[in-house]
Order: C-alpha cells, then sequence, then structure tokens
C-alpha cells in the first residue's frame, strides 16, 4: 500500500430497514402500530468502512485499521469487506471475547437519517492499535468518530493526543472526523473544546459535520440554534458563523477546516502555512490554490434514497483529490460529487463510482443546488462552480 490512505477508528454494521416513500418519519412510527417496511440490508458502516471503501472504490490503495468482535456480526462484517477487496481485511483487528458495533439506520427516502447505536469494541480502540510500522508508507492517516471511540475522549483525549502526534511526527497528513453524540452518552460530558485544543495542532485536515462541531465548542448556542429552529438545523448556518468557526479552528493547527452542511454544500477555511507533509502531495502549480482560503461549494443535486455515509464519502472525495494532486477547487468539487454519488443509495458505499466516472460527472455540467445564504459579499468562481470568501487571499484575482 505504498503511498496510499490508511483510514482508522470506528467500524460497525449498518442495519438498514427499507422504508417506503412519500411518508415522513412521523406518519409512519406511531407508537402502537404495525407498521410495514420493506427487506432488511446489512451494510458496512463507520467511518472506516465508509470512508475507506468508498476510497477503494474510487482507486486509492486504502488499509482500514479497527476492531470487530469474534461474532456474528463479525463474521458478516469480515466477509462484506472481503467481498469488496480481500486485502482490506488485513488491519482488521478481532477481539475474540468483544461485541461487534452495529447501527439501526432509520433512512427514510427524502429525510436524514436516524441512528440508534450500540460501540460494541470501538469502546476499547486505542492509540497503540494502530502501528506506524503497519501503515505500509501510507502518505494520508485518516480518523474517524472519536466520539464513538470511548478511549479516545476519555482522560481529555490524551489517547487521541497520542495517536494523532505519533502519526503526523512521522510525516505523514492526518486527517480528522467527528460524528454526533447524543446527550446523555459519555461524550457528551467530555470537555471537547480542552480535546480539540490538544490534539489539533497534530492534525492536518479536520472535516467535522456543523452540527458536531458547534455542539463541541458552543453547547449553550448549539441548543438554542436547535430550539429555535423547525426543519433542518443546517438551513439556518449563516456566513459569519461559519467563519467564526472556520477561523477558530485553523487557529488551534489545522492546516485545512472543511465544514460538512448536508444539502447546503461544503464550507472550507485554509490556513496561510502548507507544511512540509501536505506540500509533498500538491503540485508546485496547486500549492498556492491551498493556502488561505474560503470557499463554499453547492451540493449536486441528486435522487436521494438514503444519507447513510453521506459525510464519510465526502471525505473520502476530497483525500482522493488531494491524493491526485488536485487544485483545493478540484479536491472540493470531488468531495461534493462523491457525496452525492452516496446519496443516490440508501446504502453507505454502493453509490460511489470509479474517480473516472466521478469526474466525468462533475465536468458533464451536473445541475447544482442552491445555497439558501446570504452571499452578496462573496464572489462567484465560475469556471469551478463555487462561492468566494471575501476572507479568500485570491478573491481579488477572481473579481
Amino acid at each position: 500500500m505504498n503511498g496510499g490512505i490508511a483510514v482508522a477508528g470506528h467500524i460497525c454494521i449498518d442495519v438498514i430497514p427499507e422504508f417506503p416513500s412519500g411518508q415522513s418519519f412521523q406518519q409512519l412510527l406511531i407508537p402502537g402500530r404495525l407498521h410495514q417496511v420493506g427487506p432488511l440490508e446489512f451494510s458496512t458502516g463507520g467511518a472506516v468502512l465508509n470512508t475507506g471503501l468508498a476510497l477503494d472504490r474510487l482507486g486509492v490503495p486504502t488499509r482500514l485499521i479497527g476492531k470487530i468482535g469474534g461474532d456474528l456480526l463479525g463474521t458478516v462484517c469480515t466477509e462484506s469487506i472481503r467481498r469488496v477487496n480481500s486485502r482490506l481485511t488485513d488491519g482488521i483487528i478481532v477481539d475474540s471475547g468483544g461485541r461487534t458495533s452495529y447501527s439501526l439506520a432509520i433512512s427514510i427516502p427524502g429525510e436524514d437519517r436516524i441512528l440508534l447505536h450500540d460501540s460494541g469494541v470501538n469502546d476499547t480502540f486505542c492509540a497503540d492499535d494502530v502501528d506506524i510500522d503497519q501503515l505500509n508508507g501510507a502518505v494520508v492517516f485518516h480518523l474517524g468518530y472519536p466520539p464513538l471511540l470511548r478511549r479516545m475522549h476519555q482522560n481529555n483525549g490524551d489517547e487521541l493526543v497520542a495517536l494523532m502526534k505519533k502519526v503526523k511526527g512521522n510525516g505523514v497528513v492526518t486527517s480528522l472526523d467527528m460524528s454526533m453524540f447524543g446527550p446523555e452518552s459519555e461524550a457528551a460530558k467530555a470537555d471537547w473544546s480542552y480535546i480539540l485544543k490538544n490534539a489539533l495542532p497534530y492534525v492536518t485536515i479536520f472535516a467535522p459535520s456543523i452540527e458536531e462541531i458547534l455542539l463541541m465548542l458552543d453547547h449553550k448556542k448549539y441548543r438554542e440554534t436547535a430550539a429555535a429552529i423547525t426543519g433542518d438545523f443546517r438551513s439556518r448556518m449563516n456566513p459569519p458563523l461559519l467563519r467564526e468557526l472556520g477561523d477558530a479552528l485553523v487557529s488551534m493547527g489545522p492546516e485545512v477546516v472543511m465544514v460538512k452542511l448536508g444539502e447546503e454544500g461544503l464550507y472550507m477555511r485554509t490556513s496561510e502555512r502548507l507544511s512540509s507533509c501536505l506540500s509533498a502531495l500538491i503540485p508546485e502549480k496547486h500549492r498556492a490554490s491551498w493556502q488561505g482560503r474560503e470557499l463554499w461549494s453547492p451540493c449536486f443535486k441528486t435522487a436521494v434514497a438514503g444519507t447513510t455515509g453521506a459525510g464519510d464519502c465526502t471525505i473520502a472525495g476530497f483525500l482522493c483529490g488531494l491524493w491526485k494532486g488536485l487544485s483545493l477547487e478540484g479536491a472540493v468539487k470531488s468531495a461534493v460529487g462523491a457525496g452525492a454519488c452516496n446519496v443516490s443509495q440508501k446504502d453507505g458505499i454502493s453509490g460511489i463510482l470509479s474517480w473516472e466516472e466521478t469526474q466525468a460527472k462533475i465536468h458533464s455540467g451536473w445541475e447544482l443546488l442552491p445555497i439558501y445564504q446570504d452571499l452578496t459579499d462573496w464572489r462567484w468562481d465560475a469556471e469551478h462552480r463555487l462561492w468566494v470568501g471575501p476572507n479568500d487571499r485570491l478573491n481579488e484575482a477572481l473579481s
């Protein structure tokens, strides 16, 4: 896997019932009634399998690192991976006495998913489970879902810091994704502001969703915003708030901050500097496009069958674009392209196309969804079909 991407962290099996279209969650799930659904599907899930298998489908040499139990669901998980690529099971750790994690995904057509989750052996995942020698020359290391990896957020995130520091110290680009957590969960008791302050200096690319990062950095603002909104939480995220979050996160250490906004697209903020490990992946002609940027890309219009794994596949598209040596704009469009392909199917990865097919769709005039925000101080980049922010270093060159 020399020169590829390693994906570590959370692994689970998604259990996905098929729901009929044309009805809302409230109409379908009424207590005390029998609700007719379609066939049950088992799908690999979690950051490792969603992002990792998507990268494999995009043609990137990929290594998966995570834990499963020695139970029936663990066997289902292993067989599912082998059917994609038997080599991808090499880095999977089997805890013979442990319980494989699963999520019951309630994914109703046209609505965001609801997940009922058991973490299983993910609770024991730690820094020692990632052996630098076994990364086999990976140039990017992606870790997914620390809030669902108990040891990663216990003790003020010491294991998370140790892992990211160890990997980045070996000259590898580090990438970190988050996940939502319940208000009564152990993760909700963690001081995420403190954890991120200590971990992000060792993170090159930070890719949370807007809900996740607002919940972690400002519980009060998250609660107030969520309470004030009927409908999609993300539809009320405005450019000043995103800029405030982006600047705050970049100041903590990452060179690239990518905030996932669901149907509202993808917000990007990058630092002025490029580390040697990140520069090594970007051809000289594109390096300026990665420095001091503020971009907002709309999503591509797609008939949504399900949103399971959408954020993970968006990250896979972005990391593949970086691995291919694209400009920042090219990597961003690859991200939203992969995300759009993902939601065309109800499971985590079957909608993902090859890299060549994805790029062909992106450059075919694929229709974009509107962004319902006040972008009067932003500039539209017609070539790349995205918005350039007022704090973008190249903004004047595009005027």
